[in-house]
């Protein structure tokens, strides 16, 4: 069994779905797993759809759904003429519950209501690229099981690997299966999952992981993983091979080619994870497996729209355990993950991602504890294998205000 992986931008247009019949015939002659995100930018429109709808502006909300109907129409349209309907009822189907939800009132907590409907991107996408290859459609929703831990959800692998196995090997050999990436469900509650933004890679790794797949490959726009984004480089460079360690570290420091859950369940059991780009099927581009030896390469990673946060005790105490046990609590509870983090005897500072919807209240609640200072608009650089002359290139016209290193990482803080 292999698993194939596509994201929203190979599946952004009409163009985008016949590309990937095409890379399945030629790819995946004996049958395949295959996880498909929501298309082109879905999932932005549908949290815009979810806002309004959480803050009861039915209206707002039914007309930003329109729009997302409007191009999902468009596709089935081109792809199937006069007959889009009937050939992808699936999809009509599914844009008639939404248009009901809608209309009805919100309830239950925020999280919970945006992954009911910010986790209907996947499901039109799928029943979309389902019925035009042929394909046997799988409902991950039944088969991901996690936690009710909404936006997040955390994965039962026993019962998910049970319910995999079980719904694969009652599809026969040689099938070419449809899936969701993205989506679980809540274990006796009926209730939709997510699994984190961008999280379609994770649910390769776990189809994979559950079946003992022989390979994972991501499809993406990329000729594979480059040792920087091309947003912020001119000139990168193509790694041919990583290690399944530096694939998590470089996933963990935020390269945005593959998601930080993903690299782990294969190397659990040894699975080769191949990114390639849709764009040129036919292109080798990246392997990551259990090779030997490290990069040679300096790779980089820029996070943007970073916060940094310096919490100091009131009564100038040390910060030690008990101070840091609560602080990572507060963290925890906020849902607001640390990308960088340092102390000294009397202060700790963190960076994190600037959330205007959860920050706020986090740091209101510090404050009941601790003087409390930031600086908003930062960049996080992350360069894994830097050398000092790595480190100057990525400074220019910067002000740095933190930097970390370890052996083979340096982070550094700048404006």
């Amino acid at each position: 069994m292999k698993v194939f992986k596509f994201g929203g931008a190979s599946v952004k247009d009409a163009a985008g779905v016949r590309n990937l019949a095409h890379i399945l015939r030629t790819q995946a002659q004996q049958g395949a797993i295959v996880v498909v995100s929501a298309m082109g930018k879905t999932t932005n429109a549908l949290e815009e759809v979810t806002r309004a709808y959480a803050d009861h502006k039915t209206d707002e909300a039914l007309t930003r759904w329109a729009t997302v109907q409007s191009y999902h129409e468009a596709i089935m349209r081109d792809l199937a003429g006069a007959d889009w309907a009937q050939t992808f009822r699936g999809a009509y189907g599914t844009f008639l519950w939404v248009d009901t939800v809608l209309r009805q009132k919100p309830s239950g907590p925020f999280d919970q209501i945006y992954d009911q409907i910010v986790s209907v991107g996947e499901i039109i996408s799928t029943q979309i690229v389902a019925a035009y290859c042929g394909a046997i459609w799988a409902d991950a929703r039944q088969l991901v099981c996690t936690d009710d831990t909404f936006r997040e959800g955390k994965v039962d692998w026993e019962q998910t690997q049970r319910a995999i196995r079980g719904f694969v090997n009652g599809c026969g050999d040689g099938s070419l299966i449809v899936t969701q990436g993205f989506v679980g469900q809540a274990a006796g509650t009926g209730l939709t999952t997510t699994l984190g933004r961008e999280g379609s890679d994770y649910t390769a790794a776990i189809f994979a992981y559950c079946t003992d797949a022989e390979s994972v490959t991501i499809w993406k726009d990329v000729p594979g993983v480059l040792n920087a984004d091309p947003k912020y480089f001119d000139q990168t460079v193509l790694l041919t091979q990583l290690t399944y360690q530096d694939a998590i570290e470089l996933a963990y420091y935020g390269a945005t080619v593959i998601h930080p859950k993903t690299i782990k369940p294969l190397q659990n059991k040894g699975i080769p994870l191949y990114v390639r780009s849709f764009l040129q099927p036919e292109a080798p581009g990246t392997v990551i497996n259990a090779s030997e030896g490290q990069l040679t390469t300096p790779s980089f990673i820029f996070k943007v729209n970073q916060t940094l946060i310096s919490l100091h005790p009131k009564d100038f105490s040390f910060i030690a355990e008990d101070n840091l046990s609560q602080i990572f609590g507060q963290f925890a509870a906020a849902g607001i993950k640390i990308n960088l983090m340092q102390n000294t005897a009397i202060s700790f500072s963190v960076v994190v991602d600037t959330n205007p919807d959860r920050l706020p209240a986090l740091l209101d609640l510090l404050r009941q504890n601790f003087r409390v200072s930031y600086n908003e608009g930062l960049e996080l650089i992350t360069i894994r294998y830097y050398d000092q002359a790595t480190i100057d290139r990525v400074l220019v016209d910067k002000k740095l205000l933190l930097e970390q290193k370890s052996r083979y990482t340096v982070q550094l803080v700048v404006k």
